[in-house]
This record gives C-alpha cells, structure tokens and sequence, in this order.
C-alpha cells in the first residue's frame, strides 16, 4: 500500500491467491522441511565471569542485567571477600556455600528483591540491600560481625530484627516508611544513624496512661535514642519532627542533621556539648536560643528558617571559637536586606571563614 509518503512498510497477501506448499505442517507438529534453510543457532548467555582469576577476591558486575546469581556459578572462586552486583534483576539471594564461608561484604544495591533469605552461613561485615523491594528486616540478626548496614530506599515501616547486631556501627534507613525509633537499645556500639525521609515526628521516651484503669505504659523501647552512648551522627531530616527532646543523653553526638522539619526551636541540645554540625535548615525557627552551652560548635546550617537579628547571632555564636560556617540565606535578616547580609554576618561573626556558599575573603 502506499500513501503520499510511499509505501507503509507492510506487506500484504490476498488469502484468496495464497498458496501453503506444505500443508501437512498444519496437522503435524514434528514436521521439518528438508529444503527450508537452516536455523540459526544462538548461542548460549555469555559467561560474565570468564576471564576472572578463580583466585580472585572481589567481583563487580554493575548494571549488567543479572537475574540469576546461581547462574554465574560463583562456586568457581574460593576466596571472595567482597561481592557488587549493583543495579541489576536480581530477586532472590542465593549463593553457594563455598561462596558464604569467605564473604565480608556483599552489595545488592537497586535490585529486585522483596525478602530477606539465605543469610544463615554468612558471617558478613557489610551488607547493603538499599533500593530494592524489602518491607520487613528479618533474617540477618545473626550477622554478629556486622559494621555496616544499608536499607535506603524501601518499603520498610518498622525497625526489627537487628537485636544481635552488637558491632553494628553505621544503620542507614532512609527513605522508607519508618514512624517510630525503636528496638535499637542492643546496638552499643552504633555511631552512625541515618533515618531521613520518613514519617518519624518525635524522638523522645514516651509513656502512656490508662486512666481507667490507673496503669502506665512505659513504651521507653519504641524510642531510645538514648540507649546509643557512642552515637555520633543523626540524620533525621525530612521526617514529621516539631521539637528536639530525645537526644540529652548522647554524650557523644557530633553532627546533627534535621533539616525539613517542623521543629519550631532548639531547646533540648543543652546537653550536646560535643555537637560540631548542626544542621536546622528548612524548620520554623525563628531565635537562636539554647545554643550556649556548645562552644564546640564548627558549622550551623540555618537556611530558610525564621531568624530575623543579627544582634541575636552575634550573641549566641560570637563565642563559639571553632565557628567557621553558618549558613542563613531564606531567612528574613537575609531576604530583607540581601545587598549588606553578608557584611552583617561578617560584623557579627568576624572570624567566620564561609558564609552561605561563598568563602570569605581574607
């Protein structure tokens, strides 16, 4: 057929005129031509790790398309320590033993996998299923050598199974679906707790009362931050969080992130006196108060909040000697005046080295 622009591309027979010249391939499923042409062989999936030394220690197949881990028959090599199969199909974690008995770090970042299983011969020290399909952490609280362990971007809504991680250090579950902090108070030895972008709206102790029948509810599990003596890094941003109560007994916290909140001010820090970063942008905070007893202060990242006086900056962070960058901008003492801001910043903080984005010049 054709049109304006020329033929179609389709190819069209009238039924009327075509002719089969070997109908009994209509009625016989075993019937082979012996004139047609012969069939091309395709040839079998290629082995990806072909040229891999069989003593090789790490293997990193990225993007590759992997949907059968046993089909990569990783039996071969008896000394993986270390195992990337980033951003691929994968939908089950299936090894062979040989292959459990040496691993310490197995990476399945961004793959298709829904459920925890087949763990129990590892004896991991990093594990990382973050953007994958996982709803439930189960099945890894054996992994008593673990340091690391990365659930980013899944489908989780509650924090279990961990209890027998005592060497866990860094526990990163951000973007999920997570409403409360809870069972963490086995985890000793953590440092590190990223918990941004979920549906977290407070981190302290809490109890409730049965009026009618004169009880109380300690539910102190469900939000115990204050278990973690070695915790050092929060990051809560982006969460439902409207004050900081929770975080007194962190003898060692050093960076706090809580940006995208809802925090209206920054009492309940007294205490964190070690805090170096502390990150506020994008609440509803509009003094700088309970700030005085953290003279360890080194960044404060304040953007886009409510702060409106620089009298008041001078005198909450003036004395803070290892103070070398603040960020304000989106506040109004920087939307109502943007053309002396930062000259105002400098007057009031002259040993500050960076202001917003900008360095300071000396």
């Amino acid at each position: 057929m054709k049109n304006k622009e020329g033929w179609d591309g389709k190819l069209r027979v009238d039924p009327k005129q075509a002719v089969i010249t070997n109908p009994e391939a209509l009625e016989d499923s075993d019937y082979s031509d012996p004139e047609a042409p012969p069939v091309e062989e395709i040839d079998a999936d290629e082995d990806l790790l072909e040229d891999e030394d069989p003593e090789a220690e790490e293997i990193d197949l990225v993007h590759m398309r992997i949907k059968s881990l046993p089909a990569l028959r990783l039996e071969r090599f008896s000394k993986l320590q270390r195992l990337c199969f980033r951003q691929n199909e994968i939908s089950r974690i299936e090894f062979p033993s040989n292959v459990a008995a040496t691993l310490k770090e197995l990476d399945l970042y961004d793959n298709l996998i829904s459920h925890i299983k087949n763990l129990d011969e590892f004896d991991l020290t990093t594990l990382d299923l973050s953007f994958n399909k996982i709803k439930h952490i189960k099945n890894v609280s054996h992994l008593k050598k673990l340091t690391d362990l990365f659930f980013v971007q899944n489908k989780i809504s509650r924090i279990e199974g961990l209890e027998g991680l005592t060497e866990l250090r860094n526990l990163e579950l951000g973007a999920n679906r997570i409403r409360d902090i809870e069972n963490l108070e086995t985890l000793k030895a953590l440092e590190e707790l990223w918990l941004g972008k979920n549906k977290i709206t407070e981190m302290k102790a809490c109890h409730i009362r049965d009026l009618e029948h004169k009880r109380t509810f300690d539910l102190t599990h469900r939000q115990n931050l204050d278990s973690l003596p070695n915790l050092r890094i929060i990051s809560i941003q982006s969460n439902r969080l409207t004050n900081l109560t929770g975080l007194s007994g962190l003898p060692n916290l050093e960076e706090l992130y809580f940006s995208h909140n809802a925090v209206t001010d920054l009492s309940g820090l007294e205490k964190n006196t070690t805090l170096r970063v502390l990150d506020f942008s994008n609440n509803q905070i509009s003094h700088l108060e309970h700030l005085s007893t953290l003279k360890n202060l080194e960044e404060v990242w304040a953007s886009n909040n409510q702060l409106s006086s620089f009298e008041e900056v001078e005198r909450e962070l003036k004395d803070k000697e290892k103070l070398q960058t603040v960020y304000f901008e989106g506040n109004p003492l920087q939307m109502n005046g943007p053309a002396v801001y930062r000259n105002k910043v400098r007057l009031a903080l002259p040993h500050i080295a960076q202001i917003d984005a900008t360095y300071v010049r000396v």
